[in-house]
């Protein structure tokens, strides 16, 4: 008998469960009357269930019966005593014209939360069902007020953006962060979708007059972390350098915020506030490691702004530091960076090996042991040693088998080979790496096998153009641009009919602008723009000539038609995003 009795309750769920499928199925095809029907016989077996009467009310509605509805919610209203209900019948008489009870039973509701402040779950919900803002936001307010506990800003803020109240938007997020700091990062990207690059957005001064009110009413941290990550946003890095300075007088028990805003300037080339930030750290740190590590920082950034004849300077830097630090394992971050300074800066690769060949005398662990056999390998490429390089890239392969560092060894011995000619045995080392782990990589090795696929069976079975191509890549890597120039020009003066074109075209642009001759740069994208237009590096071209426009020539009108050229027609462009945020940022925009 209980087996039976077990059995009718399964069958009879099953039944119940797919009757609810059924009812949703006709709900969604639009076949309402029938999912009228289901839903009073789920009803009639389920009288309390909110669901259930939601979609019964629902369907009446977009059926237009108004009345029905309106019977059936007064029904329940005096069977059940749930507030929300109320809501649902003054969205019902607002549906028929009837505003004036629909106002009386949105004041019924919202009565019901001074009867019980925690109603306001349940009558706030139904509100924002109905897409009613002005009326969640009463309940809110009123349940705040009724109930201290209660902290419904984050809920405020978000209602307040929909309905454009940006202000109050902005003060509730700032309130929901002071009293939940740990949701502070959630707040910054609920933030970031209302401001823009451009400081003088009304948005943006909008968020920055209130917390600088805030911080002149009551000053603390938060305020200032705000302000740091506003500035940084607008790429007013002066200005965030100030808060965090201000922040670590408060706290100046560390510098982490301070080192991430000098990762940042660096990031974006903004070299002279990173040095002024990374003068800042060294001159107030008090860990080892931190300070060396600015100093690695700040000296990449001297050698960069140096001229060849003052080189002389930086070599004294660094050994300055190694006096004062020694050549140990605490200054090996400085020994790799000396060590590339000599070799590719200041023409010194012989010296720059014994240097890191002392290094390798150290106790260095194994990942320390392959970067240094890495830049050495490095060095040796650079002097055309390449079978000496492929020894120190195979040793790390074979030391940290699967690991990033061995991945990248791998492409590296890729690169060497199709510097050397080898373009068979450099597409064999990219295959292997088109599935590594690490992204960079990846999209590196396949750029380079599509080179090497692309080129190697063209109309020359010599594949002169494409040996040309690496010797200048090489000599690229050389830091000798201007011979990297003249080979490729060879290459489009003698080789017009070739698939490789369009990828000399955009080497050599890319030299032009490390050598700063924009417009050359420009005139070569152009020309992959206009006469490669179904090639892969066209979206390439057309964000790179923005770039040049918008940051180097000033003239922002003309950048927008090019990232609009991207959002347009290359949809699927990695630059796609970037584009975007771009333009609208040029617009006025208000949104990243």
């Amino acid at each position: 008998m209980r087996c039976l009795i077990i059995l009718f309750l399964i069958v009879s769920s099953a039944a119940f469960s797919q009757s609810d499928v059924l009812a949703r199925e006709y709900f969604n095809n639009g076949d309402f009357e029938k999912a009228l029907f289901e839903y009073k016989k789920l009803y009639a077996e389920s009288p309390s269930n909110v669901n259930y009467i939601n979609q019964i009310v629902t369907t009446h509605q977009e059926l237009e019966q108004y009345t029905e509805a309106e019977v059936f919610l007064l029904k329940l209203i005096e069977r059940i005593n749930y507030p929300a209900f109320k809501v649902d019948l003054g969205y019902n008489y607002q549906l028929k014209g009837d505003m004036e009870n629909a106002r009386f039973y949105y004041d019924e509701a919202l009565k019901s939360i001074e009867e019980r402040p925690s109603n306001v779950f349940a009558v706030s919900k139904s509100f924002q069902n109905h897409t009613l803002l002005n009326e969640t936001i009463q309940a809110y307010e009123k349940a705040m007020v009724l109930n201290p506990e209660y902290n419904f800003n984050l809920q405020l803020a978000q209602l307040n953006g929909e309905l454009g109240n940006i202000e109050e938007m902005f003060v509730g997020y700032v309130d929901f962060a002071e009293a939940n700091p740990i949701a502070l990062s959630n707040v910054k990207r609920f933030i970031s979708e209302f401001i823009s690059e451009n400081g003088e957005n009304e948005n943006n001064v909008i968020f920055r007059k209130i917390l600088l009110k805030k911080l002149q009413q009551e000053p603390q941290i938060l305020w200032n972390e705000l302000l740091s990550w506003l500035f940084i946003q607008q790429k007013d890095y002066n200005k965030a350098f100030i808060q965090e300075k201000a922040i670590f007088m408060r706290q100046p028990e560390s510098l982490d915020k301070i080192e991430d805003l000098a990762e940042i300037t660096i990031s974006e080339d903004e070299l002279d506030i990173a040095k002024d930030i990374l003068m800042f750290i060294i001159e107030n740190a008090q860990d080892t490691d931190v300070l060396l590590n600015a100093h690695y920082n700040l000296i990449q950034i001297e050698t960069r702004q140096t001229p060849k004849e003052d080189y002389s300077a930086i070599d004294k830097k660094y050994q300055d530091l190694f006096n004062q630090y020694g050549v140990s394992l605490l200054t090996f971050k400085l020994q790799l960076g000396y060590a590339h300074f000599l070799a590719f800066t200041n023409n010194e690769p012989d010296k720059a090996t014994k240097f890191l060949e002392d290094t390798l005398k150290l106790p260095l662990n194994e990942m320390q042991k392959a970067e240094v056999k890495l830049e050495l390998g490095d060095i040796l490429v650079l002097q055309e040693k390449f079978n000496n390089a492929l020894i120190y890239y195979t040793q790390i392969q074979r030391n940290l088998k699967n690991s990033t560092i061995s991945q990248e060894a791998r492409f590296k011995v890729a690169k060497t080979s199709y510097y050397k000619g080898d373009f068979k045995w450099a597409e064999s080392q990219l295959n292997i790496l088109k599935a590594s782990t690490s992204q960079l990589i990846a999209n590196d090795a396949l750029d380079l096998k599509l080179l090497i696929t692309d080129n190697k069976y063209d109309s020359d079975s010599l594949q002169t153009a494409l040996k040309l191509y690496a010797k200048a890549d090489l000599l690229a890597f050389q830091n000798k641009e201007e011979e990297a120039i003249s080979l490729l020009n060879k290459i489009l003066n003698e080789h017009k009919t070739e698939a490789i074109i369009p990828q000399a075209l955009f080497k050599q642009a890319q030299l032009f602008e490390a050598l700063e001759q924009f417009e050359q740069a420009k005139a070569n994208y152009e020309a992959i723009v206009e006469n490669y237009s179904d090639g892969i590096l066209v979206d390439d071209a057309l964000f790179s000539i923005a770039d040049i426009y918008e940051h180097i020539l000033n003239q922002p009108e003309k950048a927008k038609s090019y990232y609009e050229q991207i959002i347009f027609n290359h949809a699927d462009s990695i630059y796609f995003v970037d584009a975007r945020k771009r333009y609208r940022a040029l617009r006025g925009d208000f949104i990243n």
